[in-house]
């Protein structure tokens, strides 16, 4: 994907976060993520978007910590979020192709960088508010923006020396997409996961299924039963426990 259509994804992504926060209320449980009611989902997901704007608007070269939480609830708060959610794709669609400024994953250049890591960020967060609706469960995501996504958690997040996702003896984890034909193989060991998009040897474990639910499984959003398993279940409870990409 291009840094446009990640913005683009950026974009709708947030609004759709915005209409079913409106529709679900602030008090609603947000079952994909136990403790949170869809006001922590807004708080959060409204530092997040400006403190990524600030990198992108005023060019910061070095890491800046997050201007926290606001102390807000009901309307006011969605407003708030709305209006930070506009001002990042707005900053995003003038920043100049050559961009300098601060990043954390691998990408061809900051611009890129922001624009895919927030169009995936938001992507989950508008997962994660429709799990609050009564029906409880998570929408489609357009699979070339799954696919993407999947890229990003595999071959970015869990490539970095951070990655918790390691085994004593050297393992293969297989991911599938079923709709699209898009394949990754993870090399499991005692140092980080190393991923690659191939297909090819045997796996331990293989999991399989539409880009979209393999997404949001892999980022633990919905239970390993979303898709297929086939081989050593032990690595799947292995991801459950270790995969996960926290604030900090």
């Amino acid at each position: 994907m291009t840094p446009a259509e990640h913005i683009d994804t950026l974009e709708a992504a947030g609004r759709g976060l915005a209409a079913v926060a409106a529709e679900a209320g602030p008090d609603a449980e947000v079952r994909t993520c136990p403790g949170w009611r869809v006001r922590d989902l807004l708080r959060h997901t409204s530092m997040v978007h400006r403190w990524a704007t600030a990198f992108v608007a005023e060019g910061r070269t070095a890491y800046h910590p997050d201007g926290g939480e606001p102390a807000l609830d009901g309307e006011e708060l969605l407003a708030h979020y709305r209006e930070g959610h506009a001002l990042l794709v707005a900053a995003l669609r003038a920043a100049p192709a050559d961009l300098e400024c601060w990043t954390f994953l691998p990408a061809p250049s900051p611009l890129a960088f922001w624009a895919r890591r927030q169009a995936h960020e938001t992507t989950i967060h508008r997962a994660d508010a429709e799990s609050a609706l009564p029906a409880g469960l998570p929408g489609p995501v357009d699979p070339p923006a799954a696919v993407d996504g999947i890229d990003e958690l595999l071959r970015a997040f869990h490539g970095r020396s951070r990655s918790r996702v390691r085994t004593d003896e050297p393992r293969i984890l297989r991911v599938r997409a079923t709709d699209t034909g898009d394949v990754w193989t993870a090399r499991l060991s005692t140092e980080p996961p190393r991923t690659e998009r191939t297909g090819e040897g045997a796996a331990d474990c293989e999991l399989s299924g539409p880009a979209d639910r393999l997404l949001l499984m892999l980022w633990n959003r919905l239970p390993a039963s979303a898709v297929s398993v086939t081989g050593d279940a032990s690595l799947v409870r292995l991801w459950r426990e270790k995969s996960a990409v926290t604030w900090s």
